[in-house]
């Protein structure tokens, strides 16, 4: 190897470790559902509904993507919604869900830092409103 060659190369070398330190960004995709059933309401009732929702959530993007269905509903969905509480107590929308009323249903939203947070801290529950339950007639808690 020539003097001119080995500096060249060490040159290289030189330029290529910081990037072979270089931390890249590992974004995860969370896997995330929930049962949605009567009795999870807040104030549970005797609704023989049922549903269920998948979603997963990108960490790097904060896109959250769901899909889900319902059946047995005592009428047609009047609301559908993600809401921001723990078990068992209500609280605010966060983001709502178009097309549950199908019985089948998907969409995205791209979440704020603070609702990420309250997602993966499982604070947020699915609700499907009725006109005979109009707080909610099926509920259930986004989990891992």
């Amino acid at each position: 190897m020539t003097k001119a060659s080995l500096k060249s190369s060490l040159i290289a070398l030189a330029c290529s470790a910081p990037l072979a330190l270089a931390t890249p960004s590992m974004a995860a995709m969370i896997n995330l559902k929930a049962n949605l059933k009567a009795s999870s309401e807040a104030t549970p009732n005797e609704s023989k509904g049922t549903g269920s929702v998948t979603a997963t959530f990108d960490t790097d993007s904060n896109k959250l993507s769901w899909n889900g269905s319902v059946s047995g509903l005592s009428g047609p969905v009047t609301a559908a919604h993600f809401h921001s509480a723990d078990v068992g107590k209500n609280g605010p929308v966060t983001v709502p869900i178009i097309g549950a009323d199908n019985g089948s249903f998907e969409g995205s939203s791209i979440l704020t830092d603070t609702q990420a947070e309250d997602l993966m801290a499982g604070k947020w529950y699915v609700n499907i409103h009725t006109a005979a339950h109009k707080a909610g007639e099926i509920r259930g808690q986004v989990t891992r």
